[in-house]
């Protein structure tokens, strides 16, 4: 998911010609049936669980919370544990709904540290399940899908897949919450409540949060965190805010056709061309200035070969806003001004705005799921390493959760110039500090078990 304005670009060419994704659902349906067993495309994980890091007593408890998990997070083991599941999942990238070998990775590394898990949701989406199964449950997901980009950063686990580049980070977030798995089974006995894992599919593209959500992911679920690398802030440092931290994003596509034509077909361009102007005009005079808001028309298309004035033209964009009452609003005028301007000209028009495929609500945290997230990282880290952070027009489907439970969301800083990690997400060039997986695995512990120790249920 790109934390930047970039992100525009590559959805709506997605979106708006025939897509893409849907070569790609076909292959996985007719190929690889979810009846058939699937085989591990993945060596084994050359870091095998000693025994003794998976116990149900704890030798260095004396030492406190925050101490355990930090060294069980950064023992040379772990460290190599975690590293070498993300360098894995980096050389095989999948795109959404594609996630089969993602998927069987995370469940070989979940049956060897004996974690129980469900499968499949929202067709290669895994729930882990650590702790009592009894309330207050707590969930902390990752997302697992990749970009259609090619990588051209020459390391030595570069893609080995045509095309396909784990040029968001979803690789590293599936690697922390592995890591977190791996602390949490072996404080297992201190959980005061249940964890569960989420491994969802179809991030970028495709709703997987949704599709998760219908599938059961959130079964008695009471509040959900996650996790997004970021290139803003140096390594390991934690940033969130509270209230409005990411957009909501929406793309339409308007078809708009004479509406008599034996009538001459002047209409068409005329009307394209008012529409785009009048919903320009939608942000800078309907909209509060201190209510970040963004339309853009990305695409116009109303070319006839034989040079005459078409019978049709076609526009698509995207529209952003930060509060989903200015969002949904924004979305009614862009409808309306398309539908009455094209009428003027004599026109109709018919507007998709992909909503089950591509439509984003802001997301939004929980004010005392976000003083949460604070507290554990300046308690963990030291307030040294936590920044409240801007809020941003990049998007994010985690919103589908926050809009069902009270969640938060929040940055896990990689910016490292010394390894190269200084360019944006969703560039070919992305490249992340590994040193920080550790630090990420410790945090989403920590973040799940002190919400459990603070909310735990008499009797429970």
């Amino acid at each position: 998911m790109s934390l930047a304005l970039l992100l525009f670009l590559l959805p709506l060419a997605l979106i708006l010609s025939s897509r893409s994704y849907s070569t790609s659902l076909t292959h996985f349906e007719e190929d690889i049936p979810l009846s058939q067993p699937i085989l591990s495309p993945f060596p084994p994980s050359p870091y095998k669980v000693n025994a003794t890091c998976i116990t149900t007593t704890s030798s260095v408890t004396k030492n406190g919370w925050k101490e355990e998990i930090l060294q069980r997070a950064k023992s040379e083991e772990a460290v190599k544990w975690v590293k070498a599941a993300r360098r894995s999942i980096h050389e095989y990238p999948e795109l959404a709904y594609e996630e089969i070998k993602t998927s069987r990775l995370v469940r070989d590394r979940l049956d060897e540290i004996e974690v129980g898990y469900r499968y499949p949701l929202a067709r290669t989406g895994v729930v882990a399940t650590i702790g009592t199964g009894r309330p207050p449950i707590v969930a902390l997901r990752a997302d697992m899908d990749a970009l259609p980009i090619q990588e051209l950063v020459e390391w030595k686990y570069k893609s080995k897949v045509e095309g396909k580049m784990h040029a968001c980070g979803h690789d590293a977030h599936v690697a922390m919450l592995l890591g977190a798995a791996r602390i949490l089974k072996a404080r297992e006995h201190l959980l005061k409540g249940t964890v569960k894992l989420l491994f969802q599919p179809a991030e970028e593209a495709g709703l997987g949060a949704k599709r998760m959500i219908e599938d059961g992911a959130l079964e008695g679920v009471e509040a959900i965190f996650a996790a997004h690398v970021s290139i803003q802030d140096r390594s390991s440092v934690i940033g969130s805010r509270p209230g409005p931290l990411l957009a909501g994003c929406g793309f339409f596509k308007a078809v708009i056709q004479v509406a008599n034509p034996d009538l001459t077909k002047v209409g068409t361009i005329l009307a394209a061309s008012t529409v785009v102007i009048s919903l320009q005009n939608l942000v800078s005079r309907e909209a509060d200035p201190l209510d970040s808001q963004v339309v853009s028309v990305g695409m116009v298309n109303a070319t006839d070969l034989r040079g005459m004035i078409p019978e049709s033209a076609i526009l698509g964009g995207t529209f952003r806003a930060f509060s989903n009452n200015s969002f949904y609003q924004l979305r009614q005028r862009i409808e309306e001004v398309i539908v009455t301007q094209s009428k003027v000209y004599g026109c109709d028009a018919s507007v998709d705005f992909f909503e089950d495929e591509s439509f984003y609500p802001p997301t939004v945290n929980d004010k005392f799921m976000y003083e949460h997230v604070k507290n554990v990282a300046v308690d963990l880290l030291g307030p040294g390493n936590y920044n409240e952070a801007p809020p941003v027009m990049g998007s994010e489907d985690f919103t589908f959760y926050s809009q069902v439970i009270p969640s938060a969301f929040y940055y896990i800083g990689v910016k490292n110039e010394s390894v190269g990690s200084v360019h944006l997400v969703h560039s070919p060039y992305f490249m992340m500090d590994e040193d920080v997986l550790p630090v990420g695995a410790a945090f989403h512990a920590a973040i799940a078990e002190r919400y459990l120790a603070e909310n735990e249920r008499a009797g429970s």
